[in-house]
Formats: C-alpha cells, structure tokens, sequence
C-alpha cells in the first residue's frame, strides 16, 4: 500500500513486462525502506542513552509533531517527482496558503471548517499554475517552479505587506499542542492518515497508477492512451495541496500565520523536501514512489537534527551533514539499483 511502482503493462500498449522477481528476503534487506528503519533504531538507542532528556514525554511529543510536518513536506515533493519533475516553490506555496488562510480566519471570521479547505484549495491552484505552465511551455519544471517560486512569494509579501496574522482562533493553537496519549502529535497522526491515503491511492486509483506510469515512461504512456500533460498537471496541483496542507500544519505548531517561517522564498523547506522522498527510496527520474520509505526518511533527519541540536552542535554543521546524507543518498541508491538489475531483482 505504501510502496508503488508503475505496473507491467502489455508490450501492445508500450510497456515492458514485469520483470522476475527474485528473493523477497534479499529485496528486503535491499531495500531503502528496511536500512531507514535499522539506521532510525541506532540514531534513537544512541541519542536516548547520550542524552537523558530525549526520550522524555515532551521531547517525543515535539519530535513526533516535527516528523509529522517534514513527513508533509516531503510528501508534497514526492508526489511531483514521480513523474520526473520537480517543485522548488513547495515552500513558498505552504506559506501562501498559510496566509490566505489567516486572512480567512482571522480577517474574515471564516469558521475553520471552512477556512482549512479553502487554504488547501489555495494551494491545489497554485500546483495547477506551476502544472499548466510546465505542459504548455514544454520549459522543465525545475525553471518554472523556480521562477514561480519567487513570484508566489513576492505577490504574497506585497498583498500582506509582511505582516502576520498572530490572533488566530484558539483551536488552531489547541492542535498544535493537542497530545495522544500524553506523547503523540495530532499532527502525526493527520499525516499518517495522509501517508495511508496516498498509498492506497498510487496503489489501487486509475489516476494514481497513471502518475507511475507517466513517470516511468511518458511515451509509453501516450500510446497506452494516458493524458500525460494532464497528469503532469495533477501532479502539480497534488503537490501545491500537500504544501499548504504543510503550512497549514507549521501554522498550528507556531499559532500564527507568519510570512518567513518558512524561510526566504521557502528555502529552509527545500532540503527536507528532497531528503525525505529520496532517502525512502523514490526515484528521481519517476515511476516509483515509496510513501512508507517518505515517512521513515523524515523520521531520520528529524531525529539526526533534534539529537544534533540537544548535543549543541552548530545549525550550519547540521545543514551540512543534511546534505552529505543526501548525497550518499542518491549514489547508494544507484549502488542499490545495480545489485538489483545484477541480479536480475528488477
């Protein structure tokens, strides 16, 4: 359910056959998904026995709600890259929704089962913005949503004049700080009913299986009589949902709708972004997603960072052990890639 791949199609259509499959232990001990989880359980063991504090009520609490927002972003990425695009304006799309929904809320007076869906809209219509504009100028998404980024960031400090929206109603506030079980985040467990819809959607949806199947091959696709551009689009639009769903969620952390807090431009969103989805094992060239494998990868760097900041180490040591991850990342993925083709596994 939460690990998808473009389906063998009949070579009548344009695909190639399934491949073998080989032996599921071996795929298994291969697998992103099974060295994020033994890596999450030495990164936990040796941080809880250096640290006496980080295992405490509140340090779960904070550390679940801060996986449950970065698990968002990475979730909003992933599901752009698997058709082989990208989304640079992730970022500033969240905080965009963030702001129309505290003008909603707050200037407004729109009730929050309303304004919540709204923001969300929001977000979905400017993914379709980045969407449109990617199919009908043929440009690659990296440049138009790198351009979109600083547009959609600009236009929203000149609407609201950089100015916050921090008397946001009370229940926003309470669900940041709500706890199950005096440890568990709301926002946890919203993304994780995210993550089981996501996965049931790439799974067993028509839409879902032709994003994998774009992703893999978007010729093959155009011969199977799938509408590339069009889920190109829904893609984008997935994406724009997914971070303002994002924003929405940092909203709730914060109590207030602020214009930088997702960084300049929304760049502190883009490294998550990128590490989550390709630390689970998503590829970047499309055709396969890996929700779980999204979900256990910001679980890791939530962790290495929370762990790395109680110790106090320094935030740019941080950021660039962040970005020696992702890049082992990405050639140990390779690496995996090949044993696999090696051995005949895919």
């Amino acid at each position: 359910m939460t690990d998808a791949a473009s389906p063998g199609v009949d070579t009548r259509d344009g695909f190639a056959p399934e491949k073998r499959q080989g032996s599921g232990a071996l795929r298994l001990l291969l697998s992103n998904e099974f060295g994020l989880a033994v890596l999450i359980a030495i990164a936990f063991t040796g941080f809880a026995l250096a640290l006496p504090g980080f295992t405490s009520p509140f340090s779960l609490f904070t550390i679940g709600r801060q996986i449950g927002i970065d698990t968002m972003i990475g979730l909003a990425m992933m599901a752009v890259i698997v058709t082989g695009g990208l989304d640079l304006s992730v970022g500033a799309i969240g905080v965009c929704a963030a702001m129309v929904f505290g003008f909603l809320a707050q200037s407004l007076g729109v009730p929050l089962p309303l304004a919540i869906p709204g923001a969300i809209l929001f977000g979905a219509l400017l993914g379709f913005v980045n969407g449109y504009a990617v199919v009908r100028s043929g440009v690659h998404s990296f440049i138009i949503t790198l351009a979109s980024m600083s547009i959609f960031f600009g236009v929203m400090i000149f609407l609201t004049q950089a100015q916050a929206f921090n008397a946001l109603p009370a229940e926003v506030t309470g669900l940041g700080k709500m706890r199950l079980f005096g440890k568990v985040s709301v926002l946890l467990v919203v993304t994780l009913l995210v993550c089981a819809g996501l996965g049931l959607f790439y799974r067993f949806t028509v839409l879902g299986r032709q994003m994998l199947a774009a992703g893999a091959n978007p010729r093959a696709a155009e011969l199977s009589g799938i509408r590339t551009g069009r889920v190109i689009t829904a893609c984008h639009m997935l994406t724009g949902a997914l971070a303002a769903l994002a924003g929405l969620m940092l909203t709730a952390r914060t109590g207030a709708a602020v214009p930088s807090m997702a960084g300049h431009l929304g760049q502190d969103w883009l490294l998550p972004a990128f590490l989550a989805p390709v630390l689970g094992g998503t590829l970047l060239s499309g055709g396969r997603v890996s929700v779980i494998g999204t979900l256990l990868g910001a679980a890791f760097v939530t962790i290495m960072t929370s762990g790395l900041l109680l110790m106090r180490v320094g935030e740019f040591w941080i950021l660039a052990c962040l970005g020696l991850i992702l890049l082992l990342a990405v050639l140990t993925d390779r690496l995996r890639q090949r044993m696999l083709r090696a051995r005949g596994l895919i």
